[in-house]
């Protein structure tokens, strides 16, 4: 497939790097763009959602490395970094420095992973390709203040006219907007080339074109505003042509697949945090309970019973919700790949409720690989599991098991060292063994991973005043913790006066 893809570009312009802003210059506008994404109310990290996201993420980053589309100058320099929103509108975006944005709104409507993929594969490619630097430097006399301010206006505005209009900056600023919409051939481009890079990644070719239908029904039924994905990307009679020529010889007509019935419950996941009002969770919790529920296909009722499971729970209802996830248990006990996510939701609605007595809590702690000795390797862990154990071991208050955890935390910054939700909960755990010291440096860590330099001074330097009023801990802390927090206040320090400069 891959081979047919390259094959059919060679009627398309190379756009290639040609005058695109330096890489490092772009990396610098796109960590001020995400430092305020990061400070934006609807940012979410949640921890399941991301884990899903993830786990189609990754293997487009490894096929756009194989193909060569990834160079290994951008792979090191940019952040290759998915920031999840609660918006509930259609939308995913590409920023400058390899910054991805993904509203809840479009995991809600897609219905496969496929479909995802062929999205992530296309802004992934408005990247690779260079095409927001190109569209960046055609004008020099736009300075990344302004730029970045455009920026986040257009994206304040798919949310709200009035609060896009706040933060755009006068005519000019239109004029950059306009000039950083994507041409009809970086769009086409885009296509190709990701539709290249999902297809060696292992995902269906169906999926870009049962995206791009969606996307046409959109368009006629003239955009209420819910898509502003179409507004920043187009479609194109063209392009809807050039991925339906894609497909092989004899392949069938371009259907939309029915859901697993993991993505059944990770779209609902989505569906039920983009909307936590009380009214909005209570109708979960009708559906579910509707007679008709029961005749609906298996992923759909699955996807149904789970929402009214974590709907249930965000309620603070626990009977209920254990009750729906009987139901969803059974519902799963043949798919092994949703038994994870099955068996995290019951962890969630467990600490939630906080009613389990000690021998229940070490009893969840066994389930989710939670004893003492019993560190997981790297290879088995798993984003939500970890913050799961975690929390379960702030529960517990035990001193072996927050132990583990801790070191589980660990393992796990070793190879993610930017993972502001881990570094956030591994200084929820240094404080419940009293180790202050510690705590502040993992807060610092937190705040610079959000990109909130001056947050992480804050801490780091809270953390050098405790040390001085506190004679024995001075003397007790340990060398390495405390030369740490030097090198780090240091290191900190720079990236403010780098971040002054750029304003």
């Amino acid at each position: 497939m891959p081979g047919s893809t390259d094959s059919a570009s060679s009627s398309l312009p190379q756009l290639g790097d040609g005058s695109a802003l330096a890489s490092a210059e772009e990396r610098r506008l796109g960590d001020r763009i995400a430092a305020e994404l990061f400070r934006d109310p609807d940012y979410l990290d949640d921890p399941v959602l991301a884990d899903y996201v993830q786990g189609v993420w990754q293997p487009l980053l490894a096929a756009a490395r194989l193909r060569g589309e990834l160079t290994p100058e951008l792979d090191e320099r940019f952040a290759w970094h998915i920031m999840l929103g609660r918006d509930r509108t259609v939308n995913a975006f590409a920023l400058p420095g390899g910054y991805l944005g993904v509203n809840l709104g479009l995991l809600a409507v897609v219905s496969s992973r496929d479909e995802l993929a062929s999205v992530l594969g296309h802004e992934l490619s408005h990247v690779t390709q260079r095409h927001i630097s190109r569209l960046i430097a055609k004008d020099s006399a736009q300075t990344p203040w302004l730029i970045g301010a455009m920026i986040l206006g257009a994206l304040a505005a798919s949310k709200s006219a009035d609060a896009g209009s706040a933060l755009m900056v006068g005519g000019q600023a239109v004029a950059a907007q306009n000039q950083l919409n994507f041409s009809r051939d970086m769009e086409r481009e885009a296509d190709r080339v990701g539709f290249g890079v999902m297809t060696q990644a292992g995902f269906d070719p169906l999926g870009f074109v049962t995206m791009f239908d969606k996307l046409q029904q959109a368009a006629r039924l003239n955009d209420s505003g819910n898509y502003p994905y179409l507004r920043s990307h187009p479609l194109t009679t063209e392009r809807i042509a050039d991925m339906q020529s894609r497909l092989p010889l004899g392949a069938p007509h371009a259907v939309a697949t029915a859901p697993t019935l993991l993505h059944a419950m990770m779209s609902t996941r989505a569906k039920v945090l983009s909307n936590p009002g009380v009214d909005a969770l209570r109708s979960w919790l009708a559906q579910a309970d509707d007679a008709g529920s029961r005749m609906l296909p298996v992923a759909q009722q699955a996807g149904t019973v789970y929402g009214a499971a974590l709907a249930a729970s965000l309620l603070r209802e626990p009977v209920q919700a254990r009750r729906y996830l009987a139901r969803l248990q059974t519902l799963t006990a043949v798919d092994m790949q949703a038994t994870a996510p099955v068996r995290w939701l019951g962890a969630e609605i467990d600490l939630n409720a906080r009613d389990l007595t000690p021998a229940q809590l070490a009893s969840l702690a066994t389930s989710l690989g939670l004893t003492q000795g019993a560190s997981l390797p790297l290879a088995q862990m798993r984003r939500p599991l970890l913050i799961l154990q975690a929390q379960l071991a702030l529960q517990l208050k035990q001193a072996d098991i927050l132990s583990q955890s801790i070191q589980n935390l660990q393992t796990w910054l070793s190879n993610q060292p930017q993972d502001a939700l881990v570094w956030q909960t591994l200084a929820g755990l240094y404080g419940a063994q009293n180790q202050g010291l510690r705590a502040l440096r993992a807060e610092a860590e937190a705040q610079a991973a959000r990109l909130d330099y001056t947050g992480a001074m804050d801490r780091l330097r809270a953390a050098q005043d405790l040390m001085r009023s506190n004679e024995a801990l001075g003397r007790a802390a340990d060398h390495i913790d405390a030369s740490i927090i030097d090198t780090r206040q240091r290191q900190i320090a720079e990236l403010l006066k780098q971040q002054a400069l750029k304003h």
